[in-house]
């Protein structure tokens, strides 16, 4: 008989050390050490290593710079696919750019496509400019960042992924959105959907109460993690769930076509 795959990840919701790379990464190290199990999937917060700063002249890093590597090493301690955005500048422009490397050390990238205007995000970074999905282990996911969350047309599942992930620094004070439109992405695309966010101040005075979850294909919620909380939680997928919900409800047969101009 066919075994329809099972998806194991670990969500890591914490505070961040304002614009200190080495420090986050050293964080991060002794938070995964905590895995008390093997994890398909490792999911960081955006801006991982430095909090969501629009100070990117002094932060940035190559793309192949201290932090990916460190993501590469610890994709490779655990076995794991690991993600996560950082600051990074190629060709004279800066991006918060979501890497997803693999075990084996073969990685995807995406630069974020809705660059968060209130914080003046668009004035210093570039805009992406394509959508990334990667097939891994029997799985499409679809990574996206923060400010993505809110735009639907966006994150439509035109490209049948069956996990849409979001990393963030989302504000308590917009929680609530935060909350709502997680679960509507989960329904509307019947698909996983993971919101990983994190936690406590940062470094302009924004408080970030972490509300991370994880939704079925129903939009149920199934993840436990706190808000306000450090927490390290491992969530296990199952595909034939959602292939249940996709047999039993075909609502994505109905869905329209469209092209985006970008």
């Amino acid at each position: 008989m066919l075994q329809t795959p099972i998806l194991k990840l670990a969500i890591v919701q914490t505070k961040l050390h304002w614009e200190n790379p080495e420090a986050n990464r050293k964080h991060f190290s002794n938070v995964l050490d905590g895995l008390s199990e093997a994890v398909d999937l490792i999911i960081l917060p955006e801006m991982f290593s430095t909090g969501f700063s629009m100070n990117p002249q002094e932060l940035a890093e190559s793309p192949d710079g201290p932090t990916f590597k460190w993501m590469l090493d610890q994709a490779l301690k655990f076995s794991s696919a690991l993600s996560g955005s950082i600051i990074i500048k190629e060709g004279g422009a800066y991006f918060n750019r979501l890497f997803f490397i693999k075990p084996d050390g073969t990685f995807s990238y995406y630069n974020k496509r809705h660059l968060f205007s209130l914080a003046g995000e668009e004035k210093v970074y570039k805009a992406g400019d394509s959508k990334l999905v990667v097939d891994y282990k029997g799985w499409r996911i679809n990574p996206q960042i923060c400010y993505d969350l809110r735009f639907p047309v966006w994150c439509r599942n035109t490209e049948a992924f069956d996990l849409q992930f979001f990393v963030a620094n989302w504000p308590e004070r917009r929680a609530e959105a935060w909350s709502t439109l997680l679960k509507a992405r989960a329904i509307e695309n019947q698909s996983y959907v993971v919101g990983l966010n994190r936690i406590g101040e940062d470094g302009q005075g924004v408080y970030h109460s972490g509300d991370s979850a994880v939704h079925d294909a129903l939009g149920t919620k199934i993840s436990k993690t706190p808000p306000h909380e450090e927490a390290l939680e491992i969530i296990q997928l199952e595909k034939s769930h959602l292939n249940k919900v996709r047999e039993r409800f075909s609502f994505l047969n109905d869905r329209d076509e469209f092209s985006l101009k970008l």
